[in-house]
């Protein structure tokens, strides 16, 4: 081999060229020298001068030794190209390399002998910088560890999404050995996991070259179809020439914290849910309003579908406890359902809210009732039905509607079962688990509790409303000379119940009494106060007194009562005369209506209020004319909290000065427009002259 044989291009780019593969070889910069028998250098390749500095023209025909060794060296390497010319024996090693500038290098070097055609031999040197080689080596030696070693798992994957490596960690989390990974696609070794989307990903880091930085995943591994959590991350794997070989992918195991977020989250939601039912269970006292609250705010949190029933007897104050193993009798209050198709065909099978039921000892609701503990299905089949459903039809239903687990909790408050909260599952896809039922439970005791102090709220309520309609007068007869409208609502709560009355008395001589009245206080003391108050005055509007002796005579009467504060506006019209006396005990001012005037209201003595003792009272003489009315009211029609009773009263005599209207007319408008509260009962009278 000559030296124009030495430079002749080779296969690949034209003139030898380097061609950008960035592969290892180009890492080294591996140099290639050969020697004729004689030691001559006759090949010298681009790595060689980069090597060692001498160019093609220095080096080619020379004496390797003389220009690359050291004296110190000499023997050594002599001694060595004599056995690999003549033996044919391979060398290699570290050796100290004399550069052109007179440094010593070291290059890791290896020595085969070469023969061509003719049969002649020659020496192949190939070397590399030691350094560098050694750099290569230790980072090879350490990458290839740290992916051994890694708790991470890792994987290069090629162009095609084809496994090329995996490490041991990886195949920890995938539950695969590397052969079932090497060669196949990532669908075909993860077929659980949404695949089309992480293909996608990955072809855009592969495009791209931006990196996926944990990106979450979750789906079954080795083959089995669970819930399990990666974060995994792509990076674009490039060779030194920039060429793509493919992706590294990095996986991390999260299922545990993945779980335990879950389970925070399911904590908070409960949390949040108990929060709720504090809040919105029990805004009002109305029985029907808190079953309602109580099934919508478990729908659709915890349930597609939620029923609030109670015992008729709880309803009636029967303390007697249901007895396990009898039917029992329940009156549905409530029903709340989900806005999916499914909750709402259940929804339509349970028993509608209003409806008296008897339920037989087999069904599920009886059961939870009669035992106090709740009733727990987590998978509902089709024999499970005729327990739930009320009828066959409705069994039908619930099974169209694709309930598939239920829960019935009793509502238990001051040691009574009053009844029981039954929810369903349609559309949520998770079966009721314990944790759902303590939550049930919990909601239903918090539940229980104003459910009860509703039902005993009716129940005093309808009483002190039955009694206050026996003591208010059953209408009375329009008086000689007079017309008259009245009016008397109730407050909202049965506490408030109770003070306020009105009355028409006829008198002898035609004329006639006119009383409002309202007692300090509320509830059945109120009332039946309120009724001694009544009886009093009718008898002493009988014997015909002034209207101030008749509040003194109240007064005495209240300061016998005990501890009793009443107003009262009394007033006596006499046809004959045009004339009304009217006397005031610490009650609000009636209000005068002429035609043609603006109206006003009375300037009278506002005198104490019944109840003081020892107050005078005094009578004022009103000329009342044809058309004229009187109004006369409760402190409940006008009083609100927010505003002062000066401007109510303003407010009052603005809406009396509109247009005329009919007595009753006026009566409603007056209600309508300041009974926007029902915070005190209010009474209302309005006489008109005829």
């Amino acid at each position: 081999m000559g030296t124009t044989d030495a430079h002749r291009p080779g296969p690949g780019r034209a003139g030898g060229a380097p061609d950008g593969t960035g592969s290892l070889l180009d890492v080294l910069s591996v140099a290639a020298v050969v020697l004729d028998r004689e030691g001559r250098i006759v090949l010298w390749s681009p790595q060689a001068e980069k090597l060692f500095g001498w160019t093609p023209a220095e080096a080619l025909g020379r004496y390797a030794a003389r220009l690359l060794v050291s004296d110190e060296e000499m023997d050594v390497v002599l001694g060595l190209f004599s056995r690999v010319m003549g033996e044919g024996e391979s060398w290699a090693g570290v050796f100290p390399v004399r550069h052109k500038d007179g440094r010593p290098r070291l290059v890791d070097l290896r020595n085969v002998r070469l023969e061509d055609r003719h049969g002649a031999f020659y020496a192949l040197g190939i070397a590399t910088d030691h350094e560098v080689l050694h750099k290569v080596e230790r980072d090879l030696a350490l990458s290839l560890r740290l992916v051994a070693q890694s708790p991470i798992g890792l994987a290069v994957i090629d162009t095609d999404l084809r496994y090329v490596m995996v490490n041991p960690a990886l195949e920890r989390i995938h539950g695969l050995p590397a052969e079932d990974h090497i060669g196949r696609r990532v669908r075909d070794v993860l077929p659980y996991i949404d695949v089309d989307t992480s293909e996608r990903a990955m072809r855009r880091v592969l495009a791209t070259g931006r990196p996926l930085l944990d990106r979450f995943v979750s789906g079954g591994l080795a083959g089995v179809a669970d819930e399990r959590a990666r974060l995994v991350s792509y990076y674009r794997l490039e060779d030194a020439g920039g060429h793509v070989l493919g992706l590294a992918a990095s996986v991390v195991d999260v299922t545990d914290r993945y779980r335990a977020d879950i389970a925070a989250a399911e904590a908070r939601r409960r949390l949040a849910l108990i929060a709720d039912a504090s809040v919105l269970i029990g805004t009002t006292l109305d029985l029907d309003q808190t079953a309602r609250e109580l099934a919508e705010v478990v729908v659709p949190d915890l349930a597609d579908v939620a029923a609030v029933d109670v015992l008729d007897t709880a309803l009636e104050g029967n303390r007697a406890a249901p007895q396990d193993g009898r039917a029992v009798v329940i009156r549905a209050l409530a029903v709340a359902a989900a806005g999916t198709a499914g909750a709402a065909d259940a929804a339509r099978a349970a028993d509608p809210p209003g409806e008296i039921a008897q339920y037989p000892a087999d069904r599920l609701v009886t059961r939870c009732v009669t035992t106090g503990r709740p009733v727990h299905l987590p998978r509902v089949g089709i024999r499970d039905l005729p327990g739930i459903a009320r009828d066959r039809t409705s069994a039908a239903v619930l099974a169209r509607s694709g309930l598939h687990s239920y829960v019935a909790v009793p509502l238990i408050a001051r040691g009574e079962v009053l009844g029981a909260l039954d929810l369903k599952r349609t559309d949520n896809p998770v079966p009721f688990g314990e944790d759902d039922v303590v939550l049930a439970g919990e909601l239903a005791a918090r539940a229980a509790v104003c459910i009860d102090n509703a039902r005993w709220y009716q129940r005093e309520r309808a009483t002190v409303l039955s009694l206050q309609r026996t003591l208010l007068p059953q209408r009375p007869p329009n008086p000689v000379g007079l017309q008259v409208a009245y009016r008397y609502q109730p407050a909202g709560a049965a506490s408030q119940v109770g003070g306020d009355w009105f009355d028409v008395v006829p008198q002898a001589g035609g004329r006639s009494a006119l009383v409002v009245g309202d007692v300090m206080g509320s509830g059945i003391a109120a009332a039946a106060a309120m009724g001694q108050l009544r009886t009093a005055a009718r008898t002493l509007s009988g014997l015909g007194l002034e209207p101030d002796r008749v509040l003194r005579h109240l007064d005495q009467s209240a300061t016998g009562l005990g501890q009793l504060i009443a107003t009262c506006v009394y007033a006596v019209y006499d046809p004959e005369e045009g004339r009304c006396r009217v006397a005031n005990a610490g009650h609000l001012p009636p209000v005068l209506i002429r035609d043609g005037e603006p109206p006003v209201l009375l300037e009278l003595p506002t005198g104490a209020p019944l109840g003081v003792g020892d107050v005078p009272f005094e009578s004022v003489v009103l000329d009342l004319c044809p058309r004229d009315r009187l109004v006369l009211y409760t402190d409940g029609l006008v009083e609100t909290r927010d505003e002062s009773i000066d401007d109510r009263l303003a407010e009052l005599v603005r809406v009396l000065g509109g247009a005329r209207r009919g007595l009753e007319e006026t009566c409603d408008l007056l209600l309508s427009t300041f009974r926007l509260g029902n915070d005190d009962d209010a009474a209302l009278l309005i006489a008109e002259v005829s």
